[in-house]
């Protein structure tokens, strides 16, 4: 599909991506496809060689480990006395001014405006572990984008076992692509927005509106949405997001969008329990029933407060009139609310299991906490189970995104997904986090397709209905690494990976095995179909609780369809394809598939279309109608994240 920051036509894969390989299973390009030859021709999409133009660095042994830095822990309305600010520990990189890293640079401008940038290396602001957080501070502005970036990177960077490529193309002139992140974009206004044309995640600012002041603003001063700890997340969520599931920015049915907000807003709330003084604070003022912990379960307090609404803009905690549950129907951000709050539900459940016995002890076995405060003792036990926890379901929701399938998600296949991947990692689970989470979703209406029932066996992806030989040239024993298997060696080695993969999945028998059709298929009736493309190759090495290491290779694999709705007459595209996951012999461990044959998905991604602003019909062709992202929060003004 094209890049959905501008409006253009809808073209076959290989007339609007960037110069890609084609090969064929031992033959020349040139040569045309035979239904008894070895394969058909595929291509390799631009997101193979991503995975080498991102650099992070590498530590040397008398580096720091840690870049100490102060932040707003949620933002400027928060009580000092509850956490206000804290100091964040970012890994350790050399900085230009700006700051400018290997992963992100931040813009010293303001608007059109060319403003100082600050220096992070000063000697002056190292001894003070950065800042002091401020809000009139432009200097401090840059520092808060950098630092809560640079941590959401880390934590994903963690979860994944590798470096995550971003999703657009933006290199210097040694070759490395960065996130460009711009703490005062004024066109913005009260919105924040990823950019992926653009390679930027633009920051806006306004003035509060008059009358009576909410929280600390001060009615016709400027509020920088930069200083939102929840907003700086969320949005470099979308970016990590995009990075690894390119189609996810096409609103292609009504869950793809919702994930994409639930998803972020869940990194965000979840970010909130890692800061100790925060956590402690909410737990003394909830007591035992974290559901009442508004700040913590909130995103953006401060900017809600400024856009007329009492308290966090968004909640993962059900308001006091309804339990929402999902429906096709709702709006995006609602729909992401269902998603963070079903993960939540099971956060408590699971939370309130482990903290059970501590509140057995406190109370002399009776289990009944008595009114008042809580001793400092049993605070500080319940904060670090809470933080604990957190940082599991921050983990498992991260690992998830790998085990999605690459196009048009809905928010039962990301359940699907959260259960495969942390069996893998974890199969011993006496707490029942995947249980829990079922049921979660289930009380949510968040039902998964094509299971029979809800158990964790019925819910883990299935291995391929035909077993297929291991590709040996993908065994771990094969492949070339820059130093450890979460750095690829070189983009002409991801390229041979491809290949590699490319050459099996595009075998005539194999196609169907994996969302694929090749052009002379008469289930088409009439209609073409683009190169299958293998969209990218990628390493993942993650660390369970036992200290077991699990080795994979993930690539998406996609291919475009070009069908006429027959209501509108307009030409559209739709993408298959599959997710395809091999262990470290090079064998088929699980292929998440989305049939390109799908007659019904086909019918549903029409539907949607026509009846959603995201997408609109230019020169006889159906074309996203602007950047997804930010048209979501435009006709939502005020409330975006």
């Amino acid at each position: 599909m094209p890049d959905p920051s501008t409006p253009v036509a809808t073209k076959s894969a290989a007339q609007t991506r960037e110069p890609s390989i084609e090969r064929t299973n031992g033959r020349r390009p040139e040569s045309p496809p035979e239904l008894n030859g070895c394969g058909v021709y595929f291509s390799l999409g631009p997101g193979v060689a991503r995975a080498a133009s991102v650099a992070t660095y590498e530590r040397r042994p008398d580096d720091p480990i840690y870049r100490p830095l102060k932040v707003y822990t949620l933002d400027p309305a928060t009580l000092a006395l509850e956490g206000q600010t804290a100091v964040l520990n970012v890994p350790y990189e050399p900085l230009e001014p700006g700051p400018k890293g290997c992963v992100f640079e931040v813009e010293a401008m303001d608007g059109d405006k060319e403003i100082s940038a600050v220096d992070l290396e000063d000697p002056r602001v190292l001894i003070g572990q950065g800042l002091t957080p401020s809000p009139s501070n432009q200097h401090f502005h840059q520092q808060m984008t950098y630092a809560v970036c640079s941590s959401v990177y880390a934590t994903f960077r963690a979860a994944l076992g590798r470096r995550i490529a971003w999703g657009f193309d933006r290199r210097d002139e040694n070759g490395i692509t960065r996130l460009k992140l711009r703490p005062h974009a004024p066109q913005e206004g009260a919105n924040a927005a990823y950019d992926r044309a653009a390679g930027e995640i633009r920051f806006g600012y306004f003035a509060a509106p008059p009358g009576s002041p909410k929280g600390r603003n001060v009615p016709g001063g400027p509020v920088f949405t930069c200083l939102s700890h929840d907003i700086i997340v969320h949005e470099v969520a979308h970016a990590l997001i995009d990075g690894m599931r390119s189609h996810f920015l096409f609103p292609t049915g009504a869950d793809v969008l919702g994930f994409h907000e639930g998803f972020a807003d869940l990194i965000a709330i979840l970010q909130h329990f890692s800061y100790k003084e925060v956590l402690e604070a909410e737990i003394r003022k909830a007591g035992i029933h974290l559901e009442n912990a508004s700040l913590l379960l909130g995103i953006a307090q401060a900017f809600g407060l400024s856009v007329g609404k009492e308290g966090v803009l968004r909640s993962a905690k059900d308001d006091n009139t309804k339990r929402q549950v999902y429906s096709p129907e709702l709006e995006a951000h609602d729909m992401g609310g269902v998603l963070a709050r079903a993960v939540f539900d099971a956060f408590r459940v699971i939370y309130d299991r482990k903290t059970e016995r501590c509140l057995r002890l406190a109370t002399n076995g009776t289990g009944h906490v008595p009114n008042g405060f809580l001793s400092t003792d049993l605070v500080s036990i319940l904060a670090e189970e809470a933080s604990k926890l957190a940082s599991h379901f921050l983990s498992i929701c991260v690992r998830a995104l790998d085990y999605c399938p690459p196009v048009d998600i809905k928010l039962g296949e990301f359940l699907r997904a959260m259960v495969t991947a942390d069996r893998d990692l974890v199969p011993d689970d006496p707490w029942a986090y995947r249980e829990t989470l079922i049921d979660a979703f289930a009380a949510r209406g968040i039902y998964p397709d094509n299971v029979l029932h809800l158990s964790e066996e019925a819910l883990v992806w299935k291995p391929l209905p035909r077993e297929l030989p291991c590709v040996e040239e993908l065994s771990f024993r094969e492949l070339k690494f820059g130093g450890d298997p979460a750095s690829p060696a070189n983009r002409a080695e991801l390229e041979r990976q491809a290949c590699a993969l490319g050459e099996v999945i595009t075998r005539p028998q194999n196609l169907e095995l994996f969302g694929l059709t090749a052009p002379w298929d008469f289930r088409l009736a009439g209609g073409r179909v683009s190169l299958p493309c293998v969209q990218s190759i990628r390493t993942s090495r993650r660390v369970g609780p036992d200290g077991q290491i699990v080795f994979d290779l993930i690539a998406e694999v996609t291919q475009g369809r070009f069908v006429r709705d027959r209501i509108t007459g307009a030409d559209a595209e739709f993408t298959g394809g599959a997710t395809v996951i091999l262990g470290p012999n090079g064998e088929f461990r699980y292929v998440v598939m989305k049939s390109i044959l799908n007659r019904r998905r086909l019918e549903e991604q029409l539907d949607f279309q026509r009846t959603t602003a995201y997408w609109a019909q230019k020169e006889g062709q159906l074309v996203l109608s602007a950047n997804p992202l930010q048209l979501l929060h435009k006709c939502r003004r005020g409330t975006n994240a």
